[in-house]
């Protein structure tokens, strides 16, 4: 006789990651690095297409026969622009090139725009033309309207063929079907507001465009003769910027109104050449614009040892160089003083700031030269990645499979290779600066890092890096990586591991980094053992219950029945908002109550293994959380 389904209900609770001796369910949270702005995304954050198109590019505004005619004459430079960016007039001349020149931005990968009709608005007087894949179905002055079919070319180009400089076309919005009236409200696209849903806190470091900050390439970043060449707060990315792609990235002000709006704790990387008037400007906006019941973690720059950043060359020659110092005793200085404008700005709040320094996992002698010589005191967590890949020997082994490489050739490697190297490199880690000085390990980044050698070639076993991404054992590898990070973590708090990235294309040259691929992939149709390994250990559960129709208890609410048919009663305190989200991670049922909570037609027991859902109280975040799993 079949056994009727029952559900077990897995609560995580906040509270217990405070108490002491954590059961090894609670030993991990997990957040996420958000991937950068660019032109190519498949992360999709904000339905304005314009926050992260291509910076602008010149080109011919009429055909020259026999002429070069090339896509990007690279002039923009000389085109007065307004202080948003935009291009006070077009089309421009210039003596020594073939013609008047227009400007335009690009797109180049549509697949994970929603198709549809998109609405084009901008100010001002002027000629603007539409593209690639989206066809344009009718304009007035202000207003253009187009069909886009994602995917058909790939591209969508946008040109202003010409600007009245007397008012010239200025606060151009692309935006995503239907989004007209709600974009100013709310600038997000809410399948990722969605997938963002479980993750602890959001690390910026890429939408900040942290690595070689203010700057196009590395090694102009350290072309000045002083290090006091600072950048002042007025430099820094504006709301009004005509795209976020650029090279100081997304706003301050988007960073902390997302976690606000999510309830996600901040963690924000300062830019390596910043200003102290930057710095300070900075955390006194985080300050007074982040939710005080969440935390932000602050980390000077990124990566400070990693040769192709150009924030190391720049430590390395003014910290070290000229002031003859070792490196990397000689950054130590900056991370201090970084770390000291921000305890000061949060003086008398200091437990909403957690202080972070980063250190390389596989530099244990560098790790150990930049946390030690930080003063006792001004430090709240010292920070490795957690990454596991493939050596030099393993990626030499797979180029001599070539093509027969499998995805358990790749993940019999990178199994083998993580007891070898990650594994003891993070215990190290923790034994040689955690127990030493009693600070807490933390991931700044991490899950799989399998990367051909030398990263960006072209590997002669590329199928196989791209089958490992979604093959059953990348599940296996990111499970039992948890395990092992929950059997090295030391101490009373939960350790948090921040994932790197959310939302990224499969690529064997430079690497799959999304734990999905788009941020509306149907999760049955292409596999992402990432995604699902991470939402398997997120909600592992610090308590359980197995009963059936008895209240389930916290400090804060209460939920019943256990299984749930129709009806989920949440019982609790205050002002409760209810989210209740499918397995891939798509808000279902969301409701906001004064008190105790009804929620109708909660479609449980027709949904997929994986169900699970999200309280939260008042300013509190949240108060716990739970998971249906269904057994036989």
């Amino acid at each position: 006789m079949k056994k009727t389904p029952l559900f077990v209900l897995l609560l995580l609770l906040n509270q217990l990651a405070a108490q002491s001796n954590l059961p090894d369910s609670c030993k991990i949270e997990i957040g996420t690095n958000l991937s950068g702005m660019s032109d190519w995304t498949t992360e999709m954050p904000f339905v304005n297409l314009m926050r992260h198109c291509r910076t602008w590019g010149t080109q011919n505004a009429t055909w020259v026969d026999g002429g070069q005619n090339v896509w990007d004459t690279q002039v923009i430079q000389d085109i007065p622009l307004d202080a948003e960016g935009y291009p006070m007039q077009a089309p421009f001349f210039q003596p020594g090139l073939e013609t008047a020149q227009r400007v335009y931005t690009v797109w180049a990968n549509t697949e994970a725009w929603p198709a549809g009709t998109y609405t084009l608005l901008y100010d001002g007087e002027g000629d603007l033309d539409l593209w690639g894949d989206a066809d344009i179905i009718s304009r007035q002055p202000g207003i253009i309207l187009s069909n886009v079919t994602p995917g058909m070319d790939n591209i969508i180009q946008l040109r202003i063929d010409s600007s009245n400089p007397n008012n010239h076309v200025r606060n151009i919005r692309f935006l995503m079907p239907g989004t007209v009236n709600t974009y100013e409200a709310n600038p997000y696209y809410q399948p990722w507001l969605d997938k963002l849903a479980p993750f602890k806190a959001l690390r910026f470091m890429d939408w900040g465009q942290t690595n070689s900050w203010g700057y196009n390439d590395a090694w102009e970043s350290y072309n000045e003769d002083s290090d006091s060449i600072r950048q002042p707060w007025s430099a820094r990315s504006r709301m009004s910027d005509y795209t976020w792609t650029q090279n100081k990235g997304v706003p301050y002000e988007i960073m902390v109104d997302l976690c606000n709006r999510l309830q996600k704790d901040m963690w924000i990387c300062v830019p390596h050449n910043a200003s102290d008037e930057y710095i300070r400007e900075m955390a006194t906006l985080v300050r007074d614009q982040l939710d005080p019941s969440l935390t932000v973690y602050v980390e000077y720059s990124n990566e400070l040892w990693n040769w192709i950043f150009g924030q190391a060359q720049w430590l390395n020659k003014f910290g070290c160089v000229q002031q003859n110092k070792p490196w990397p005793e000689g950054i130590v200085p900056y991370i201090q003083y970084c770390l000291d404008i921000w305890t000061d700005v949060f003086e008398g709040q200091s437990d909403r700031l957690l202080r972070v320094v980063g250190v390389q996992a596989a530099w244990q002698d560098v790790s150990n030269r930049i946390v030690f010589n930080m003063r006792p005191g001004s430090v709240d967590a010292f920070s490795p990645a957690a990454y596991f890949g493939l050596s030099d020997e393993a990626d030499a082994e797979l180029d001599a499979l070539g093509s027969a490489a499998s995805a358990a050739d790749v993940s019999a490697r990178v199994y083998a290779d993580r007891e070898d190297d990650a594994i003891p490199w993070l215990r190290t880690q923790q034994t040689e600066i955690g127990d030493a000085l009693g600070l807490p390990m933390i991931y700044y980044e991490g899950g799989q890092h399998i990367t051909p050698h030398p990263f960006g070639a072209e590997p002669t076993y590329a199928q196989a890096l791209l089958d490992v991404q979604r093959d059953p054992v990348m599940y296996d590898l990111y499970d039992s990586w948890f395990d092992t990070l929950r059997a090295i973590h030391q101490g009373d708090r939960p350790a948090l591991f921040m994932s790197f990235s959310f939302v990224a294309s499969r690529s064997a040259r430079y690497g799959s980094w999304g734990i999905l691929e788009s941020v509306t992939q149907d999760i049955n149709a292409v596999p992402a053992p990432k995604y699902e390994a991470i939402l398997d250990n997120i909600f592992t559960g610090c308590a359980e219950t197995t009963s059936s129709g008895a209240a389930v208890k916290t400090a804060s609410f209460s939920v019943y029945p256990n299984p749930v048919d129709d009806l989920l009663f949440i019982d609790g305190e205050g002002i409760m908002q209810v989210q209740i989200f499918s397995a891939s991670g798509r808000l279902m049922l969301e409701k906001t109550c004064a008190s105790d909570c009804v929620l109708e037609g909660v479609p449980v027991g027709h949904l997929p293994e994986g169900m699970y859902f999200i309280v939260t109280s008042g300013r509190n975040g949240i108060t716990g959380s739970g998971r249906f799993i269904r057994m036989n």
